[in-house]
């Protein structure tokens, strides 16, 4: 298969930054295609931890061309940090390598001070952002205010839009109660950042056509997950953008007809991070995988919510995404157990359901119902060969093939690169 996108099919944190990088060998580009830096994606190659959280995965391989797609809202300050860092670890980061889409929209200091006081002013109703400005970005876009890439190759529009604009915010800023942005030292910042990051703003649509039709592969790293998505997710507890399959397209300017392949990532266990419903939540899971130093954010540092896997949002977010396969991460965080657990269906008023419901006054109420399987008991960190698996091992993921209606390609059993068995 030429062209890849790669989606989490939970609630993010799947591991899809381990998964694209693995892919990356065989693929030309790397493409990142909403989202913002609220999304962090973890890496480890040799030894050394890459935490990216606007660059796509791609970066950290030589000759990949990576691209930040129209769909993604980019803060200018936070990406020249991310730059600076992976430069700090001997990553090259040049404007032939990194391309950055004319119109993909910026996320600016303002933003993030409208993001941090409504959720103060949620009190107990808050979303559970990650305070990165990421919902006003999105929010300015759709109302046809917001300002985009191209403006950073114009310095004296820039300016002008960036005064007029946080003169505007500011006014907002008041009624909330929260400081001001002040004018003169954003607009320097920016204008600085835009000096910085002009030369990487191009019509990546053109762009990624062009690398088509030389038949270069084309791989689309998702952020976030299935349930984050604005219109599939569980919603209000989302993102502000499509973070399934058909974002990558609308995102990036690439037709569905030319996605040959959809690989759909899940961890081994379900988690989350921020406020909403979670049907499977288990607070014991939680506290083992939290004391083995797993699931915390790789963007926020907090501690993730943690249950038994879900099929129920699996099966669904396969359909959703149209996934042809599954990558299964984190399968190594269940080593220590007796008993594995699986959500088959959930029990809503006395009525079983194989979907998530729409609501989230009905996802409240339900149920899981779940098998159980024997645990394997066995450290699968060093096997570098799926066949290697215990027969137990192999027996839960065959069973998560058969309910998600999708077959398991590639199997996470641990963080490093070498640690990805081809199923």
């Amino acid at each position: 298969m030429s062209n890849i996108i790669v989606v989490g099919a939970q609630w993010g944190d799947e591991g899809k930054g381990k998964i694209v990088d693995y892919l990356t060998e065989g693929t030309d580009v790397v493409v990142r295609a909403a989202g913002g830096n609220n999304a962090g994606h973890t890496v480890i190659n040799g030894g050394t931890k890459y935490i990216l959280h606007l660059i796509p995965s791609g970066i950290l391989w030589k000759d990949k061309l990576c691209v930040i797609g129209n769909g993604v809202v980019m803060d200018p300050i936070g990406l020249i940090e991310e730059m600076n860092k992976l430069r700090g670890q001997g990553v090259t980061i040049e404007p032939d390598n990194l391309l950055i889409s004319e119109t993909c929209h910026l996320v600016l200091p303002y933003h993030r001070a409208l993001d941090l006081a409504r959720e103060v002013k949620r009190g107990d109703k808050k979303i559970g952002t990650t305070g990165r400005g990421i919902g006003p970005a999105y929010a300015d876009k759709v109302e046809r205010s917001g300002i985009r890439a191209i403006l950073l190759t114009r310095p004296a529009e820039l300016e002008e839009e960036l005064r007029h604009r946080i003169a505007e915010h500011n006014v907002t800023l008041r009624d909330v109660g929260v400081d001001e942005v002040p004018a003169d030292e954003t607009v320097a910042k920016i204008l600085a950042a835009a000096a910085i990051l002009a030369p990487h703003v191009t019509n990546t649509t053109v762009r990624l056509h062009e690398a088509i039709q030389a038949g270069k592969k084309l791989l689309f790293e998702g952020a976030q997950g299935t349930y984050l998505d604005i219109d599939h997710g569980s919603y209000p507890f989302v993102t502000s953008s499509n973070t399934t399959a058909g974002g990558a397209c609308t995102g990036s300017g690439v037709p569905p007809r030319m996605i040959d392949h959809v690989v759909a990532v899940a961890k081994a266990y379900t988690t989350r991070v921020g406020s909403g419903p979670f049907t499977t939540e288990n607070e014991a899971i939680g506290d083992m995988l939290h004391n083995m130093g797993r699931e915390f954010g790789a963007t926020t540092g907090r501690a993730r919510r943690c249950g038994w896997l879900d099929m129920v949002l699996i099966r669904y977010a396969v359909m959703i995404n149209g996934a042809d396969e599954l990558a299964i991460t984190n399968l190594d965080g269940l080593d220590g157990l007796d008993s594995i657990k699986i959500c088959t269906a959930y029990r809503l008023d006395g009525k079983v359901i194989h979907y998530p419901p729409a609501t989230i006054s009905d996802i409240e109420k339900c149920e899981p119902i779940y098998e159980e399987h024997q645990g394997w008991k066995q450290d699968l960190s060093t096997i570098r060969d799926y066949k290697d698996l215990p027969d137990l091992a192999k027996s839960y993921l065959n069973r998560l093939s058969e309910l998600a209606g999708a077959r398991i390609a590639l199997v996470g059993i641990g963080p490093s690169r070498d640690q990805t068995l081809i199923a």
